[in-house]
């Protein structure tokens, strides 16, 4: 498995228009993308304005249809001037 974490910092103004833009994003993930086995949005009270997502793929290759994706492109696009830091990192999982 292929496991991908995202740290996102949002603009705080943004904030209530970026989630829900999210929350479809990662839905549309799980349901349409047949290598997409766990896409988890996660938020920290102690941390306004931040998503850390938690994400798992067959392999490298669902990662990279993933990030083809017609909904991905248009959540990228609509998302991009709120969002003013993300951190991603790959990882191989060990075991389940």
């Amino acid at each position: 498995m292929y496991v991908v974490t995202v740290d996102f910092a949002i603009e705080p103004a943004q904030w209530d228009a970026f989630l829900p833009l999210m929350l479809e994003n990662a839905r549309a993930s799980r349901k349409r993308e047949p290598g997409c086995r766990q896409f988890d949005v996660c938020a920290d009270d102690a941390k306004p304005a931040t998503v850390f997502l938690y994400e798992v793929y067959d392999d490298r290759a669902a990662f990279d249809a993933h990030l083809a994706a017609p909904h991905f492109l248009a959540f990228a696009a609509a998302t991009r001037e709120m969002v003013t830091r993300r951190t991603i990192s790959t990882w191989s999982r060990i075991a389940p």
